[in-house]
């Protein structure tokens, strides 16, 4: 027997894991202050270690884990209120989910 874990499974474990992402993508962006503050050469360092594509990656995932974790949120005040219960509801919802995260992100760049 095997069991696949269903999508709105996945999609909370998701909302798990940007919320890590957050967290140490915040601490990084408040280092980032203090490297400024330390003066015009340590700005063009932080400057060019901005411009390596493998971080340029890691800012656009962290931007999609932001509106991804933003819309999990809506999505949890909607079952405040009762709503999206529905098996069928769920998994529209986890899709539409998804889908605005990603535009929302493109929308961004």
């Amino acid at each position: 027997m095997i069991y696949r874990l269903p999508l709105t499974g996945i999609v909370s474990i998701t909302h798990r894991m940007t919320g890590v992402i957050l967290a140490m993508g915040l601490i990084i962006y408040v280092a980032s202050f203090f490297i400024i503050l330390q003066g015009n050469d340590s700005y063009l360092q932080l400057q060019t270690m901005l411009d390596y594509t493998i971080i340029r990656i890691g800012i656009w995932f962290f931007i999609y884990a932001l509106f991804f974790h933003l819309c999990h949120g809506i999505r949890h005040l909607i079952w405040d209120v009762g709503q999206g219960f529905e098996k069928d509801d769920m998994d529209r919802n986890a899709i539409i989910e998804l889908a605005l995260s990603l535009v929302l992100t493109l929308i961004f760049y």
